[in-house]
């Protein structure tokens, strides 16, 4: 016969609820979300080292900004057609403190997330919609879409 205390079957209680407002809260749409409207694509991007494993999105250093863009140390771009997410799904990693951008065009309209910095932006169809943040936070993060539910790539902070 297994008899708990009252602190135990109260710190159980405690427990379960916890772990049953986290599974709710999963990836859910929140309005609180810093959600951005879409901002135009960058005029001018070159090449950058980017590492990866299996295909990447698109990453870029922009060498000099222009009076409409900031200056970002990695342009990742990403286009979806047809729940088809090009380049493939993949990893992208940047180094902690960099300034990045991630610009995303989906042929349908859609909400970008990216995880672990609350981070969004609206997606209209055929729309570019772009967030910039500093990676201040590291670890792998996952950049998605939230109506569609596509991964688009993990984001790598070192």
């Amino acid at each position: 016969m297994f008899v708990r205390t009252p602190a135990a079957r109260t710190a159980a209680a405690l427990a379960a609820a916890t772990l049953g407002a986290l599974l709710l809260a999963g990836c859910g749409q929140d309005d609180d979300l810093s959600v951005a409207a879409p901002s135009p694509t960058p005029t001018s991007v070159a090449p950058s080292s980017v590492t990866s494993t299996g295909p990447t999105p698109t990453a870029a250093s922009t060498p000099s900004a222009s009076a409409s863009t900031a200056a970002v140390d990695q342009q990742i771009t990403v286009t979806i057609a047809k729940k088809r997410v090009d380049p493939p799904t993949g990893r992208v990693t940047v180094s902690k403190g960099q300034s990045v951008r991630i610009t995303v065009t989906s042929d349908v309209a859609d909400e970008l997330h990216v995880h672990g910095y609350d981070l969004g932006a609206r997606l209209p169809a055929g729309t570019p919609g772009s967030v910039e943040f500093r990676a201040d936070k590291t670890g792998l993060f996952e950049v998605e879409t939230h109506d569609s539910e596509l991964v688009l790539f993990q984001l790598v902070v070192r």
